[in-house]
């Protein structure tokens, strides 16, 4: 016999399921915590699952090989300002003309500009930076011993704990949320990119007091030993330890994804490594066997392990989106002699390809590139071709939100759901030179200057003709076939011209 629910156990019973039911559909749909990993000047060949070198960075393998490794990932540019431009705006770096390398420069971002930390922060998420920043403070003359504004606070980020232009120049002093950490108010900070203060030691008179010798242009303010670009004045108390920093910005990393996970919570992490000068902590010395650059990599990976791990200890895992990459392409010889070129042996940093930093060639943008997200991107190797400049786009529709940057697109199926298609082409940046990626296609314009960068040794893809390679076949870019195949040649240069002239 089958008994009767009486009719207010009934339909309490049915508001129970649907409010269980409704609650597991809130769930599913809570967005997930984003951690973007930039690392600088890592090229493609750097990372071992990518199967081109010989060094071994077993954590971010870890990462790739349970996320998705694509092969045709790109930086927007082969220099660092312009790659983080168009990583943080969605918008091709050639288009503001303030986006090149940057020493000592205002806010090249406008406040009123549309960023990835913006559209995030605008659907409810958290937002904050730790690491290297590089795209300008200020928007006259900068005191360091104010609050500095506008600044990451400014277009975007909640927080900021930075490192403000690059470990190589002045000043050698932490930023968190536009003042100047542990200055001492009695010992203001002077900084000029012109001429020196005057008793102050310089890398250029004071070769004594080295520990790390300047190879090019990095003769500037001695700290920690180490020579920089420009020249600083005071502030002792707030100078960065050189080989504390990778710890400094874990521990930061740490502590901002503990503290904010009540709510969904961007944290771009920027590490510095492996750009000059390389001062990876005592206890990875001689890890790699090839120097401080190769140290300094290793470093970084375990950085990035240990991320994960306390990511996985906290039970934030499940629900943290990561993406892995790179500013630009590997440079060895970057100012300082630190036995980078001498010790590399049969390692290959920019992998099969030609070039690296500063050049047209595919190894200056061709960078590692993985996406991860525990039990919602299935592990795969895809060869579809994606950007970082799709990044703001891409998350934008992950997440709901209608804000859409110019040049980006919306590559979310490929980056986060394991289908969909990539870009047919993209407009690349070196130095303020553009070049197009079409398909399997790569073509350069014809531009005057050196051939190979005077002091690195990169060939940067410059030429008094055009240039044409079909990468699926000579990806290492040795057989120009523009004469062999006029009518590729044609069709190519009416899409750059096309795209390059629509500045709006």
């Amino acid at each position: 016999m089958i008994k009767r629910l009486h009719p207010f156990v009934f339909a309490l019973s049915l508001l129970i399921i649907y409010n269980s039911c409704s609650t597991s559909k809130q769930k599913e749909k809570k967005p997930p915590n984003i951690i973007l990993i930039y690392l600088d000047d890592l090229g493609y060949g750097d990372v071992s699952s990518y199967g081109s070198g010989t060094l071994k960075t077993p954590n971010i393998d870890k990462i790739s090989n349970s996320g998705v490794r694509f092969t045709k990932g790109y930086s927007a540019s082969a220099t660092c300002t312009p790659s983080r431009y168009a990583l943080l705006t969605g918008t091709y770096p050639w288009r503001n003309k303030r986006a090149k390398i940057l020493t000592g420069a205002n806010l090249i971002l406008d406040t009123l500009e549309l960023t990835l930390p913006k559209m995030l922060k605008n659907k409810g998420y958290q937002t904050g930076i730790i690491g290297k920043w590089h795209l300008g403070l200020g928007n006259s003359k900068i005191n360091y011993n104010q609050k500095i504004s506008p600044g990451p606070n400014e277009v975007g980020f909640d927080y900021s704990f930075i490192l403000p232009d690059t470990q190589d120049r002045v000043p050698t002093v932490y930023i968190e949320n536009g003042n100047v950490v542990n200055l001492d108010p009695q010992d203001p900070l002077e900084v000029d990119f012109e001429k020196n203060f005057e008793g102050q030691p310089t890398g250029k008179e004071n070769p004594e007091l080295l520990s790390m010798k300047w190879h090019h242009g990095h003769n500037g303010s001695i700290v920690n030993g180490v020579p920089r670009i420009g020249f600083m004045k005071g502030g002792e108390k707030a100078k960065w330890s050189d080989i504390d920093m990778a710890d400094e910005f874990l521990n930061r990393a740490k502590k901002y994804t503990s503290e904010n996970n009540n709510k969904p919570f961007f944290l771009f992490y920027s590490l510095q490594q492996p750009h000059v000068p390389r001062t990876p902590h005592p206890r990875f010395k001689g890890s790699s066997g090839m120097g401080p650059r190769g140290d300094a990599i290793l470093e970084a990976d375990w950085c990035i392990g240990a991320l994960y791990s306390h990511l996985e200890e906290n039970k934030l895992l499940e629900n943290t989106l990561l993406i892995i990459s790179s500013d630009n392409g590997p440079v060895l010889n970057d100012g300082y002699y630190d036995d980078a070129v001498e010790k590399l042996g049969p390692h290959t940093p920019s992998g099969p390809f030609r070039g690296g930093k500063y050049s047209l060639f595919e190894a200056g943008t061709r960078v590692p590139f993985i996406t991860h997200w525990k039990g919602t991107i299935k592990p795969q190797i895809s060869d579809e071709m994606v950007s970082q400049i799709d990044i703001l786009n891409s998350i934008a529709s992950l997440i709901g939100s209608e804000e859409k940057s110019k040049d980006g697109e919306d590559l979310s199926e490929v980056l986060f759901n394991n289908t969909g298609s990539g870009r047919n082409e993209l407009i690349l940046e070196a130095q303020q030179k553009t070049a197009l990626r079409h398909k399997n296609w790569a073509y350069i314009p014809p531009y005057n200057g050196p051939k190979v960068t005077k002091y690195t040794q990169i060939e940067v893809g410059y030429s008094d003709i055009h240039q044409l390679y079909n990468l699926e076949t000579d990806p290492s870019q040795k057989n120009n076939l523009v004469e062999s195949n006029p009518e590729k040649a044609e069709e190519l240069i009416e899409r750059y011209q096309r795209i390059v002239s629509d500045e709006n």
